[in-house]
């Protein structure tokens, strides 16, 4: 049997765009799966998720009680997804900015690698579409942040496009991930670089949501201000 692939997708207020992409990433690859992981969406997104899952046995739906953040989001759906039986795990966002066409790059990469990057700056190169030049500028200077703190080797570590083997999220502790914004990112891409596993970056093209509310706020960016030196703090007591 071909090994399966699992696209977890976090929903909260993606009524516009979440019957949209589930389609899009199904038609990828026969392998691929889907589940939502939604936030008692107000906009009824949970609802149209289940719609979905009703049509099509690969699609799934985890609802949760409220919203909880993205990295809880994400270690929900790894969890829901080592209890099955997948052998690769995906992130991915719901607004388009993740083109589902990337998607069979990231399996063919992922056979010689153990987690799978999207990068939008490899080699320096910015491939972003319709961001105003402040958003780049933090973006991308979150990364050179990121790297000269963490010391992770990665041109693009705050992405949110991702592909995991199983093996990796079955070696590290989610219960003891703390970060719950876009430094979520970071820490799990940190994680599975101290234990060793192979990390690959590939390019993709990001888009910035058309339909929607971004979730980045003031929060977020302070969560990942600090957490690159608690990641740093940790790696240096695991030495000592």
């Amino acid at each position: 049997m071909a090994e399966r692939a699992l696209v977890i997708i976090p929903t909260y207020d993606e009524a516009t765009n979440i019957a949209q992409i589930v389609p899009l990433v199904l038609e990828q690859d026969p392998r691929l799966e889907v589940l939502i992981v939604d936030d008692n969406s107000p906009d009824g997104t949970g609802v149209i998720a289940d719609r979905l899952a009703g049509e099509n046995p690969r699609v799934h739906v985890l609802h949760r009680e409220g919203k909880l953040g993205l990295g809880t989001a994400y270690v929900a759906g790894f969890r829901w997804a080592l209890a099955r039986d997948y052998a690769y795990v995906f992130e991915m966002d719901a607004d388009h900015s993740h083109d589902p066409k990337h998607l069979p790059a990231f399996l063919a990469a992922i056979q010689d690698a153990d987690l799978v990057l999207g990068s939008r700056y490899l080699n320096r190169r910015a491939t972003v579409v319709n961001w105003p030049m402040s958003r780049l500028l933090l973006s991308y200077g979150a990364n050179i942040y990121a790297r000269w703190v963490t010391g992770l080797k990665l041109y693009d570590a705050t992405g949110g496009f991702k592909c995991f083997r199983r093996r990796v999220l079955e070696a590290i502790d989610l219960g003891a991930v703390h970060s719950n914004g876009y430094s979520f990112q970071i820490e799990m891409s940190f994680r599975a670089w101290r234990l060793g596993f192979r990390i690959r970056e590939i390019p993709i093209v990001f888009v910035d949501r058309a339909d929607g509310t971004s979730k980045m706020s003031g929060a977020i960016v302070r969560e990942a201000i600090w957490m690159v030196w608690r990641l740093r703090l940790l790696a240096l007591l695991r030495r000592l």
